[in-house]
């Protein structure tokens, strides 16, 4: 007996060690479902708020702010009258289309939960995102944030570097109802924290407001394309945000319907703006 009691126990340990671990896998797995439920359900939440903006109406603050002459589309934009800023590879298999509002809380709950999944198909060469800016939250508080921000995110986009600078400005997103980006100077202070962006030419473009009328113009394709609200996301034309069909988004989501839509093709490689 004595020599089969250290097998014994030691098989005991093991069942134990084994049933800790399996409750440890579970407990992560129920955490990871928490969570995604959570960001879900905040997205349609937020979602709820970006109709409502979107219905609300009434200012015209960003028609009046610097706004007059042509509309200067940003390097690289393309789309219909070049009102997309595009990233990734050109010949991508598949397009997620974003309209989005720098001041949107919902635009930044988007962009902060779902960047990573964004960055790695496009890096893959699986989906090229275009990106579409709208003024709403300025046209509800009748302010000018949404308006500067865009127009400094197309500067970037002139400088090669609109995907950091976007995701600096969702990072750093403020209060909706605090109209900080409507002041240059912290639109400025932000680009120095993407390396290579904070020069005179950037600068420039930022305080004259060079896109300003271009950027009026894309919130009057998203006010003609009757959309709900921000942000409008897109799958090959598709709605995906915050559902598609009877499944919500999620990252997880996402990759498997950029998957079954890219089945039986080739990743995109003809990369023709920056994506850095």
């Amino acid at each position: 007996m004595s020599d089969k009691n250290p097998d014994a126990k030691r098989a005991a340990r093991d069942r134990l060690i084994k049933e800790r671990e399996q409750h440890k896998a579970g407990e992560r797995r129920r955490r990871q479902l928490i969570v995604a439920g959570a960001v879900v359900g905040v997205l349609a939440l937020a979602a709820v708020i970006g109709v409502i903006a979107a219905n609300a109406g009434g200012g015209d603050s960003a028609k009046s702010a610097s706004t007059s002459g042509p509309a200067v589309a940003p390097t690289g934009a393309d789309e219909k009258d070049k009102l997309a800023i595009p990233v990734g590879a050109a010949d991508a298999p598949s397009t997620l289309t974003v309209w989005e509002d720098f001041r949107c809380p919902a635009c930044a709950m988007f962009e902060n939960g779902f960047r990573a999944t964004i960055h790695e198909l496009e890096k893959s060469g699986q989906i090229r995102v275009q990106y579409h800016l709208a003024t709403l939250i300025d046209d509800k508080t009748r302010g000018a944030g949404s308006l500067h921000a865009a127009n400094a995110a197309a500067c970037a986009q002139d400088a090669g570097k609109f995907t950091a600078y976007h995701d600096v400005l969702y990072t750093n997103q403020p209060d909706e109802t605090d109209d900080a980006y409507a002041d240059n100077n912290k639109l400025l202070d932000l680009a120095k924290k993407v390396p290579g962006l904070d020069t005179p030419a950037f600068r420039s473009c930022v305080a004259s407001g060079t896109h300003n009328s271009w950027v009026v113009k894309s919130n009057e394709a998203f006010q003609a394309g009757k959309f709900n609200g921000t942000p409008t996301v897109q799958l090959n034309g598709q709605s995906v945000f915050p559902a598609k069909g009877s499944e919500q988004i999620t990252p997880a989501n996402l990759k498997k319907w950029v998957a079954q839509a890219n089945k039986g093709k080739h990743a995109g490689r003809a990369t023709t703006t920056p994506a850095s």
